[in-house]
């Protein structure tokens, strides 16, 4: 394995040296590759959130939170084409996201506190294998539920002019919708970060993680926890949702798989379980996806190498596990928990 793992770094080295040595890339260019890989990469990293929480509460992984990511921005398309329809979010932009917002996070997280109440609550003390399957078949569900519902065409999210708009810094430009992707997410993550450090509700999730026996008998009501744990992390993948539609301006019944494997690859790159991992495998995952086909690629001679973005981004994975198996974050679990 650590043969494997080897070839693979000396490839990465190789195609780096040879891509920048080329100079076929100007410093504005990487810029915005560096740029776009944040804003992604935060994007995933509030997804992941979703996933590193529900493991580090109940050791599953919930296959279905990427369908908990699609159900809100896809809900929230209505209202913004209504709006951007009526020039109402031209007019009035702040409030007009705020709402969207508002309306997806609190539609992510409805269904995913139905998911718990529903498909896991009843598989609690089940074998481990029955939840995964179960979780597999409540994806399944609702990715062709939301079809029905809201019909198998991929559908437009209305532009915001201000957002296509950009800040620059002599030859270097941001767009302003890569910024508000960037400062919600990082908002968003250093709140989470502190609600699970500075408050009761935040002491109680970590006594439930570490032994859900113990905390109970310390007067713990853990099924509420865990109902807060799903609903936090609903909230957050609803707001990732909006986020990547305003990024990319679409939304279908299938727009969270990709993305949903991508922010499960981030949180086992910074350890599944760890907050702190699933934020900063996150980040390095856009960045690594934005720049990789580039620098890495581009250099061996390869033809059109951004279409590799998704082989790169698993290949990593990879090549993290073969060197710590635990993540970039992670520690070794002890066997019980395990």
């Amino acid at each position: 394995m650590f043969l494997i793992g080897g070839s693979i770094l000396a490839l990465v080295i190789v195609g780096s040296a040879a891509t920048l040595m080329g100079g076929k890339y100007s410093g504005a260019q990487w810029f915005d590759l560096v740029v776009f890989g944040v804003a992604l990469g935060s994007i995933y990293a509030l997804i992941a959130l979703g996933y590193t929480m529900v493991y580090g509460i109940l050791r599953m992984i919930n296959f279905a939170h990427s369908e908990v990511f699609m159900s809100g921005p896809f809900t929230a398309y209505f209202l913004a084409d209504a709006w951007g329809k009526s020039g109402f979010l031209e007019e009035n932009p702040v409030l007009g996201l705020l709402v969207i917002f508002a309306l997806a996070m609190t539609i992510s997280l409805v269904v995913a506190v139905l998911l718990e109440r529903i498909a896991y609550r009843p598989l609690r003390f089940a074998p481990r294998l029955v939840p995964l399957i179960t979780a597999i078949g409540a994806s399944f569900f609702l990715q062709y539920f939301f079809r029905g519902l809201y019909g198998p065409n991929i559908k437009p999210y209305p532009e915001i002019a201000v957002l296509k708009q950009y800040l620059r810094f002599g030859d270097l430009r941001i767009q302003y919708v890569q910024i508000l992707v960037i400062v919600a997410a990082a908002l968003m993550m250093a709140g989470l970060q502190l609600i699970v450090q500075r408050t009761r509700v935040g002491k109680a999730m970590r006594a439930v993680a570490e032994d859900k026996q113990t905390a109970a008998l310390m007067g713990i009501d853990v099924d509420n926890i865990i109902v807060i744990t799903f609903m936090i992390g609903g909230a957050l993948a609803g707001a990732a949702g909006v986020l990547y539609a305003l990024m990319f301006r679409q939304v279908s019944f299938i727009m969270g798989f990709i993305p949903g494997i991508k922010a499960f690859t981030a949180a086992v790159l910074g350890g599944i379980g760890n907050i702190p991992g699933a934020m900063v495998g996150g980040l390095f995952l856009g960045v690594i996806e934005s720049l990789g086909p580039s620098l890495f690629l581009d250099g061996l001679g390869i033809p059109a190498p951004q279409q590799l973005k998704d082989a790169i981004a698993f290949t990593l994975l990879v090549l993290v596990l073969i060197f710590r198996p635990s993540g970039i974050l992670g520690e070794k679990l002890a066997e019980k928990k395990a």
